[in-house]
């Protein structure tokens, strides 16, 4: 693993660990009362934040005391919700427990960070030389194929499914805050 890898796995990891965090205290709070929501529904709960983002960053100023990096976390834990959502039958139970929720979140994670690792190596970091904004806007072109699947009943024809896009949507997310952080931009 080279050097610059490592330090990536390191942020990725840290980042990952705050997300996480926040998912279990969620749950505490709340239960898995997002199990309700179907896939359309958590696209848009996405979708809705990253608009936000792209909002902010247009406009140069925000009204809401709440900054881009909440919603970084936020389309990160949704996700997670939305590859464990896809992956249980519609039968199962809407309450998990604590410890199967986050069961399924460590397990989609793990898949997740696998396939960044993976990517990051054919593509040698190229996320570290991209933009925050562009970043942003692949986020939401990512949603948008999404939404397209989802109309589609989720027949593609040669492209990849919606959980690849969810992992793809989440390792974007976790490229921004690493460059956020790097750059003191943490708002």
């Amino acid at each position: 693993m080279s050097e610059s890898t490592d330090l990536t796995s390191r942020q990725y990891h840290a980042i990952i660990t705050k997300c996480r965090s926040l998912f279990v205290a969620k749950t505490k709070d709340y239960g898995t009362a997002w199990r309700i929501l179907r896939l359309p529904s958590l696209t848009d709960q996405i979708y809705i934040k990253a608009n936000r983002i792209r909002s902010i960053q247009e406009k140069g100023k925000q009204m809401i005391d709440e900054g881009i990096t909440g919603e970084f976390v936020a389309i990160i834990n949704y996700c997670v919700m939305a590859n464990i959502q896809a992956t249980l039958p519609a039968s199962s139970v809407q309450e998990l427990p604590l410890d199967e929720a986050t069961a399924y979140y460590d397990a989609q994670v793990k898949i997740t960070a696998d396939l960044q690792l993976n990517k990051n190596h054919d593509y040698g970091e190229a996320w570290r030389q991209m933009r925050v904004s562009s970043m942003t806007d692949i986020i939401l072109m990512k949603l948008l194929r999404i939404k397209q699947i989802e109309d589609n009943a989720g027949y593609t024809l040669v492209s990849e499914g919606v959980d690849a896009n969810y992992r793809d949507i989440m390792n974007y997310s976790i490229f921004c805050l690493i460059q956020m952080g790097e750059s003191g931009i943490d708002q």
